[in-house]
């Protein structure tokens, strides 16, 4: 029997249920009812309140395998992630449990026995460790005679009591620990000055397999302990450490965590997926060539991370959680980022953890159920998130490079404030993850001139919003107040109130009544004219709300500013024709939101809007594109409505009365104790002060003209209504027209015209690329314009080739390689527009000395461009043709006596 992990995970299982434990599914990791924990962070936290006696256990004896996450807290694991073979984010932890039955002897007695007799673990590389208080665990071990006395220890509160977190049940534990030999550790790296022993920080040769913990007291606020009712075992097993342990001896070689069968089927998959990057940048011709776990340090740290958060974004998103910026939501989000960049290392330049997220839930399935359940939801919103930051990563990488580069010639240790602060506002690279990357580099960030930056940026926002939208040179004076009297009327004879402004310049009117709608809700403000009796006009270009007050501002085309005077008797016309298609607009917001609501579910909700004469903008809360049959049946849904030709009716009402009543509030919207209720037949009822359309058939028709994220889970979607909708259809129509006549054929003959071309010019592609492979093949074979010399007992071939493509140059490079059997095969091109391309490729027996990788970065700068690669093979672009040969000659100097 091979000891997986899956038949470790069971072989436990079945040990305690035989005797007498209930076997229990893992708990969520997001802990229920319990504020004081952001994730179940231990296999003790679901049985929290057993311990405190506040709630009563299924069975007193009971055994699982928990689901835990160690990223915030006391308990928080992330930095170390990947950078050694044993921390994780997630992790299984195995457990059997005593809820007042059952005490130290039999715990330590059963853990004994699965460790050496059903693990089957040698006892001479066995440890127990006792806090230096517990007598009676002491003489548990003596009386059980399994272990001499020298090799039962004791240690203080650091390593042998144990504490959920800062308060909560706790008490001393008993520890077993094995020796994995003298290989398993370099004490000169990891703990220098001390020799490996039990519990020496950072010693990875004796390594913990079980954790006896004997609950028996409750930590408070204070830090006082109070002994608890009944006494209790906890006792954890990391699962990922004893396949590590076993596997080991199994194989007879030593392995860490990430190489146990379980993580090994989650890396090989980075590996597949990496190997499918590089083949469809080849059909592409694009140069990227990927890592490989093993090939360096840094690149197996990044394998290791990414393998470890793909498998907590997993179970996150498993357990209901999406990304999002607050506490929970916001270390999904912050394990997704952290996971892209480490693929960026690796050389991924797109999406690709959602591949791997495929792998973990293969791997993990048949253990928890709900990954399999929730695969579809998983794997959406890992790809929706890692597209939505892709860009930001690339450019933030780009620059903090950058920033790094110049703080090593200045000799600098600190990031300034004002380069972190510029990375997250101006391209919202977060501060989490610049620290992340500065960490690995050995740098730090002014994190408190940050702090300071982000509060004025805060303090200069409140400011702004505190001007109420009037131009700041117009100053209307004392506070006046008027009323809006257009919701079904045009024009208005009313009195002015408040003047501000000059002739010449753009003047600001206030008037007692007014039928121009002010600018809100999404609604822009009308335009017209103002007319004194005298025969003064404002031409009005805006109309917004400032205090109370509904504000008209524009420029005098006849008379003077003083015409508009306080007391002046005026005739106010609304431009009919914009307001009427700027209503038309602002229904069919109210009827899209119904729309999306049906179509996507009541968690859909309005998240801003711009209601204009000759378009609508409706952003909303969504998870997520919509797919394009959803768009469909949104749009015929609403235009189904819209030909109901729906009563459209309006009704003033107490706030709260209108809320019970089912009404949805607008974005923006600001609303008084009585409110507007807009009513649009039986499907929809929302709060609004705009101008409306009196049945729903008046909006004519509406087209759907596109559908975009953003911002993190908010969506938009832009429409246009009536006359605009009309218009937009047709000029599609003319643009269909057009491209029929240059196919020479109309409707359903042009599409099948189209495909025709497209296969055709497909077949062209194939077979340009033979063409181009068979002439690699000659270019590879041929002796002409070849350098071929020996440096230090290395046989070194140099090639200038004249308009060869990058993929082909693959083709020759390997042929070349083929032919000269040992050698370091050095290829440059001029194609395209004055394009270069390098490329370095390396035989398997001088990769040990000679990496493809290094020469092509050193020579790569010297033509302009950048590149990358394995050991084995790398490429470059780069963009001065003049310096090839300098580039080409460059090589030589890097093959040096070994």
């Amino acid at each position: 029997m091979r000891w997986t992990t899956d038949v470790i995970r069971k072989s436990f299982l079945d040990f305690f249920e035989e005797r007498g434990h209930a076997i229990l599914p893992s708990a969520p990791l997001v802990p229920k009812g319990d504020p004081t924990l952001l994730f179940t962070n231990a296999g003790m936290v679901p049985f929290k309140d057993y311990f405190l006696g506040l709630r009563t256990p299924p069975n007193p004896r009971v055994a699982d395998c928990q689901k835990c996450l160690r990223i915030s807290g006391k308990h928080n694991d992330l930095e170390a992630v990947g950078r050694d073979t044993y921390h994780h984010t997630f992790f299984e932890m195995l457990g059997n449990w005593s809820f007042g039955d059952y005490y130290k002897e039999d715990a330590i007695r059963w853990h004994w026995e699965l460790i050496t007799k059903v693990w089957e673990i040698d006892p001479a590389l066995l440890y127990a460790t006792v806090h230096h208080e517990d007598q009676e665990a002491e003489d548990i071990w003596l009386k059980l005679g399994v272990l001499p006395k020298d090799r039962i220890l004791r240690f203080g509160d650091k390593d042998n009591f144990w504490e959920m977190g800062e308060t909560g049940p706790c008490g001393p534990n008993s520890e077993i620990d094995i020796d994995r030999g003298e290989g398993a550790c370099e004490p000169e790296k990891n703990h220098p000055g001390e020799k490996c022993f039990v519990n020496v920080d950072g010693c990875s040769r004796f390594i913990e397999l079980g954790n006896l913990v004997f609950i028996q007291y409750n930590r408070d606020a204070s830090g006082t302990l109070t002994p608890l009712p009944k006494k209790h075992v906890d006792t954890g097993t990391g699962l990922e450490r004893v396949a590590a342990v076993m596997q080991s001896i199994e194989q007879g070689k030593l392995l860490g965590n990430y190489d146990i069968d379980l993580f090994q089927a989650i890396i090989k998959s980075i590996e597949r997926v990496a190997e499918q990057f590089e083949s469809i940048a080849r059909t592409s011709d694009r140069v990227v060539s990927l890592a490989r776990y093993g090939d360096s340090i840094e690149t197996d740290v990044s394998y290791r991370a990414i393998a470890d958060h793909a498998r907590a974004i997993c179970f996150l998103i498993a357990d209901g959680l999406i990304p999002g910026n607050t506490d929970r939501e916001y270390v999904l989000r912050r394990l997704i980022r952290r996971a892209a960049r480490h693929g960026r290392r690796i050389g991924f330049d797109d999406s690709f953890l959602f591949d791997v997220c495929r792998a973990v839930i293969a791997a993990m399935g048949s253990a928890y159920p709900e990954l399999d359940q929730k695969k579809h939801k998983i794997i959406n919103e890992v790809h929706i998130e890692e597209e939505r930051f892709g860009k930001t990563l690339n450019i933030g990488l780009s620059l903090l490079g950058d920033a790094i580069k110049q703080l090593r010639l200045r000799g600098k240790s600190i990031l300034p404030a004002d380069s972190a602060f510029k990375l997250y506002d101006t391209y919202g690279f977060p501060l989490d993850l610049t620290q992340d990357v500065l960490r690995e580099d050995g740098f730090t960030v002014d994190v408190a001139g940050f702090d300071s930056l982000m509060e004025q940026q805060k303090k200069r926002g409140r400011a702004a919003r505190k001007d109420d939208a009037i131009a700041p040179e117009i100053s209307l004076g004392a506070h006046v107040s008027s009323r809006f009297v257009g919701h079904h009327n045009y024009q208005a004879e009313s009195e002015v109130l408040a003047t501000g402004g000059k002739t010449g310049e753009q003047v600001a009117v206030v008037v007692a009544e007014t039928p121009f709608y002010p600018e809100g809700g999404g609604q822009v403000g009308d335009r017209g004219v103002i007319e004194t009796e005298a025969g003064a006009i404002l031409e009005v270009s805006d109309t917004r709300k400032s205090d109370g007050s509904i504000v008209h501002l524009g420029r005098i085309i006849r008379g003077d500013a003083a015409d508009f005077g306080r007391g002046a008797r005026v005739k106010l016309t609304v431009d009919r024709l914009r307001r009427d298609a700027t209503m038309l607009n602002h229904s069919a917001t109210h009827i899209l939101h119904y729309a999306l609501r049906e179509a996507l579910g009541n968690q859909v909700h309005q998240a801003g809007s711009l209601v204009a004469p000759d378009r609508l903008r409706f952003d909303f809360a969504h998870q997520g594109a919509i797919k394009d049959d959803a768009l469909e049946s949104i749009e015929e849904e609403i235009n189904a409505r819209i030909r109901e030709n729906a009563e459209v009716t309006t009704e003033e009402m107490a706030h709260d009365d209108a809320l019970k009543a089912g009404a949805l509030a607008f974005f923006g919207d600001k609303y008084g104790d009585r409110v507007r209720v807009v009513r649009m037949g039986d499907f929809s009822v929302e709060l609004c002060g705009g101008t409306h359309v009196s049945r729903t058939g008046d909006i004519g028709f509406f087209k759907l003209e596109s559908e975009s994220g953003v911002a993190a889970g908010v969506r938009r979607i832009e429409a246009v209504t009536g006359r605009g909708a009309l218009e937009t259809v047709r000029k599609r129509e003319k643009i269909l027209e057009e491209i029929g006549a240059h196919l020479g054929a109309r409707d359903s003959a042009a599409v099948d015209r189209l495909e025709k071309l497209l296969a055709r010019e497909k077949e062209l592609e194939k077979k340009l690329r033979a063409m181009e492979q068979k002439l690699a093949g000659g270019a590879a074979g041929a002796a002409t314009d070849e350098d071929v010399r020996e440096i230090a007992g290395v046989k070194l071939v140099i090639r200038k080739l004249d308009g060869v493509e990058p993929r082909a140059m693959r083709e020759i490079a390997d042929r070349m390689r083929q032919k000269h059997g040992s050698a370091v095969v050095a290829l440059g091109s001029i194609h395209g527009e004055g394009k270069v391309a390098l490329l370095v490729a390396v035989t398997p027996d001088l990769i040990d000395k000679i990496k493809a990788g290094d020469i092509i970065k050193a020579i790569a700068p010297i033509v302009g461009g950048t590149g990358g690669g394995r050991p084995d093979l790398a490429q470059a672009g780069g963009k001065d043709a003049s310096k090839l040969d300098d580039a080409l000659a460059k090589v030589a100097s890097m093959i040096k006596p070994q």
